[in-house]
């Protein structure tokens, strides 16, 4: 096996298994995920160590179109309407999961006897939403109509919400472990936060300054990738949110000039193979006996963050007036959970030497399900709220 013979199995394979699936009406991502799982070094091992070594950069250039695209759904002349109901929903969804899985295992590790703190952190990274299998699921059965919109635009921020909640909780761990209240790892929180927008921002004015220079569309999908790798660059350089960064870059672009909407329409032409390679990656790396030491934990984390995040947005919605079918299902395609929840969970394990394992590996066994399961779960909302169709 070499490099190239893996490059061509992970983008045939994974044509192959979405045709394949496709027949028992399977998403796309998750039929993805099931080829990585398949072609992955814990069943078949097709993949070279070096196309490994490459993952990361796979997956920070995709998380970095996936958010620069998301950043196209907040016009300044559009988002006056809904932004109300984005923040309200945003944040309850958000906070609900937080609350929710923490309670929970607060409880039961006091029956149990163990510390307190890893709830909070768990609880934290449980707020968290995939917008990677989110994105593509909407673009594979042209989902289109209110709850669509709303739902693109709460993934782009709810990311937010979970960075500044896994600060305090990270905090709250620490003062409970030192009995000292460490306000400098809050603050370090928020200023990944605001850095993030900051250099996001900065680069999407001269991406736009630049645009006046380009003639071709060769020219211009040169301009946009280089300069969503550089974001992406800066953004690792700094320790910084690449997520945040890049929507706030796409929002940027956006809002600079209408006739920048081709910025967007050039990256869909060209992304379909990166979010194959991405997500079939994304499968290789999922570790099936991770799942035997989930145990209650893993269950109340499943359980409670669903209930928290279906019952945050219904709330939400209800406290900001939006429509009917936003209310019951917005909620259920919030499920999917990977890289940013993945990210608290090695923040944790190199911050708490006695617990940080626990969490990263109740963390990476909760994302197993929800990456397979959470996909399935946004299609059926999709499909309930009217906005697929049902033939597909």
């Amino acid at each position: 096996m070499n490099n190239l013979l893996s490059a061509g199995l992970i983008l045939l394979l994974g044509f192959v298994g979405a045709r394949l699936l496709k027949y028992v009406r399977l998403p796309s991502v998750t039929a993805f995920l099931l080829v990585g799982i398949l072609i992955g070094p814990h069943v078949f091992n097709l993949v070279t160590e070096e196309i490994f070594a490459g993952a990361d950069f796979f997956t920070n250039l995709v998380l970095g179109i996936i958010a620069f695209s998301l950043g196209e759904n907040f016009r300044f002349d559009k988002i006056k309407e809904g932004m109300k109901q984005v923040i309200w929903i945003s944040i309850i969804a958000a906070l609900g999961a937080w609350v929710l899985v923490s309670a929970a295992l607060i409880i039961y590790f006091v029956i149990i006897k163990l510390p307190l703190y890893p709830a909070l952190v768990l609880g934290a990274a449980a707020s968290a939403t995939a917008p990677a299998a989110t994105v593509l699921v909407i673009r594979e059965y042209r989902s289109t109509g209110y709850v669509t919109e709303l739902l693109l635009k709460v993934v782009a921020i709810d990311d937010a919400w979970c960075l500044i909640f896994a600060a305090m909780a990270i905090a709250f761990g620490n003062a409970m472990r030192a009995e000292v209240f460490d306000m400098v790892i809050i603050f370090a929180g928020l200023g990944e936060i605001f850095g993030a927008i900051i250099v996001g921002a900065l680069l999407g004015y001269i991406t736009s300054f630049f645009s006046r220079f380009v003639t071709t569309r060769d020219e211009l999908i040169i301009l946009i990738l280089g300069f969503i790798l550089l974001n992406v660059g800066l953004s690792i350089a700094f320790k910084l949110s690449v997520l945040l960064s890049s929507m706030t870059m796409g929002l940027m672009v956006i809002n600079r000039a209408r006739e920048n909407y081709k910025f967007f329409e050039e990256l869909r032409s060209v992304d379909a193979p990166l979010y194959l390679v991405f997500f079939i990656l994304s499968g290789a790396h999922l570790d099936f006996g991770i799942l035997y030491n989930m145990g209650i934990v893993g269950i109340l984390y499943v359980l409670f963050r669903i209930i928290g995040k279906v019952y945050g947005a219904k709330i939400g919605a209800k406290i900001s007036s939006a429509p009917k079918p936003a209310e019951n299902w917005l909620g259920l395609a919030l499920t999917p959970q990977a890289g940013v929840a993945l990210g608290i969970g090695l923040v944790a394990k190199s911050t708490f030497p006695d617990y940080g394992n626990f969490i990263f590996t109740i963390i990476a066994a909760t994302t197993v399900i929800f990456e397979l399961f959470g996909p399935l779960l946004t299609k059926y909302s999709l499909q309930k709220a009217g906005e697929i169709a049902a033939t597909e």
